[in-house]
């Protein structure tokens, strides 16, 4: 590559923020341009330190003088004026990530509930040990999809730490494996989800799949009492160096999940969708070769049997879900970092978890104000059936409006009722479910609290606004439960809204 100027159009969008500074870090000059204004620029502050000239608000005929190469943003029209002006100085996405390859060990954490906690905590223990992972450094913005993965295992790192997500899409999976070059991976558990865009939970199942399909012949670190994991695992021959990890404890329901042969088998959950399982074409909870034994959820703490030795695990977050994933982090840290367990086990006791899980914001007339980030039915159960066991009693504030449609609504409600002692309807999707429940049992007006549908609609994943949430916690707090918990992503972008219910 002789030429050294690249001009990035769009520094304000995801893309185009990331390939500018992986184009400065290695080393090039570059020049950014956007439309929006300086003060409207989303990713500006992750700009900030580079050697990087921007125009706003416009794009020059300098920006193009001064560029030997430009790479506009894959949205960019072919026919737009600004295109026509690239010319043979075209340099496109596809040729950043052809061009300039992850120069680290790339490690990969994927699965449908628990993907954030854990690699949060596996790059936490990194830092801890002087290990410095890549950030995609986009505020606010979770980055688990389309190229944003792909691009930040581009940037400066000793390591990549990657968040591997899907917005449903066919082939998302297998591009971020590939192009990112992960060499192992962990899968935390696959439930459904995402079902409106793919129609069947096998279906999402084999999206998630993608994952093993291109690790195969390499490492990957799985959850082995999911039994569509395991199935996955044998249909597509997996030839890699596996490691299985679970948890020993006494199940606490008996649940259908179906399986990749296409039976219907019944899982005693440990956590939802995962436990103890058997199935007549073969797939059977294996004895797995990380398991967690003595676990005492009030104290935060358990024994973890190695293939090497036991160890003694005092964490500082809460939930039997989170016992899966200090587990998982466990193992990725020791066999992806190389790190001892007593270092590893130093970092665990100091996290206390991710914002936004399982989070207390709040306690307002001596009542506790809990947000949880579970916005599918899987991860709804785990999370509330945790509250229910660690606190008892509680209002459930619902704000989801489920990625599975209809169905997922009714399972999240469901949940809701089982859990708690009062449910809260504040997103207009779960509002319509409670009215079609209460015309079916009127006794339930008891548990639901709930006068109308609001007519918001929902906004890419976003079920619920800002008033609504307000408006649900402020009846929670008239319900004689001194704990709310209010789920869905709305519920954590919108939870400073108790700060108006405090005055």
């Amino acid at each position: 590559m002789t030429r050294k100027t690249f001009g990035v159009i769009g520094v304000c969008g995801a893309n185009g923020n990331l390939i500018a500074r992986i184009l400065n870090q290695r080393g090039y000059d570059v020049i950014g341009t956007d439309l929006s204004s300086s003060e409207k620029c989303r990713f500006k502050k992750s700009l900030e330190g580079y050697d990087i000239e921007l125009y706003y608000g416009e794009t020059p005929d300098e920006f193009f003088e001064k560029s030997d190469c430009i790479v506009p943003p894959a949205s960019l029209s072919k026919n737009s004026a600004i295109f026509q002006k690239i010319g043979d100085s075209l340099f496109e996405l596809n040729d950043v990530i052809e061009k300039f390859s992850p120069d680290k060990p790339v490690f990969g954490i994927t699965g449908t509930n628990g993907k954030t906690t854990t690699t949060t905590l596996l790059k936490k223990i990194a830092y801890d040990n002087g290990i410095t992972p890549s950030e995609h450094n986009l505020e606010k913005m979770q980055g688990n999809a389309e190229y944003i993965p792909i691009l930040q295992s581009r940037l400066d790192g000793d390591v990549a730490i990657l968040e591997v997500g899907t917005f449903g899409v066919p082939g998302t999976v297998k591009r971020i494996v590939k192009n990112s070059n992960i060499q192992s991976g962990l899968i935390t558990n696959i439930t459904p989800d995402h079902l409106n865009d793919l129609g069947s939970f096998m279906d999402y199942a084999h999206v998630k799949g993608e994952f093993i399909e291109e690790l195969n012949g390499k490492q990957l670190i799985v959850n082995g009492q999911d039994p569509t994991i395991m199935g996955l695992l044998k249909e597509y021959n997996f030839e890699g160096d596996l490691i299985t990890f679970g948890v020993d404890e006494t199940f606490d329901r008996i649940n259908p999940k179906e399986c990749v042969c296409g039976r219907e088998i019944k899982v005693k959950e440990l956590i939802s969708g995962c436990g103890y399982y058997f199935c007549p074409c073969g797939i059977t909870t294996p004895q797995v070769d990380y398991i967690a034994t003595n676990i005492d959820l009030k104290n935060r703490t358990f024994d973890l049997h190695t293939p090497d030795e036991k160890l003694t695990v005092k964490m500082a977050m809460d939930g039997l879900h989170n016992v899966y994933n200090v587990v998982g982090v466990i193992i990725a840290a020791h066999e992806f970092l190389k790190l001892p367990y007593d270092k590893i086990l130093e970092s665990i006791a100091t996290f206390s978890g991710v914002e936004g899980r399982m989070e207390k914001v709040a306690e307002i007339d001596s009542k506790e104000i809990y947000v949880d980030y579970a916005h599918n039915p899987a991860g709804v159960q785990t999370v509330l059936s945790q509250f229910k066991y660690l606190f008892g009693d509680f209002t459930c504030v619902i704000t989801i409006s489920s990625e599975s449609g209809d169905e997922g609504d009714l399972k999240i409600f469901n949940s809701a009722l089982e859990f708690s002692k009062y449910v809260i309807p504040a997103s207009s999707a779960s509002q319509k479910t409670a009215q079609e429940l209460l015309l079916k049992d009127s006794s339930l007006a008891e548990k639901i609290i709930f006068d109308s549908v609001d007519d918001f609609v929902k906004k890419g994943t976003l079920g619920a606004s800002h008033d609504e949430v307000k408006d649900g916690i402020k009846k929670a707090l008239g319900c004689d439960c001194n704990l709310i918990v209010a789920i869905g992503e709305a519920a954590v972008k919108f939870k400073s809204c108790v700060d108006d219910l405090k005055l």
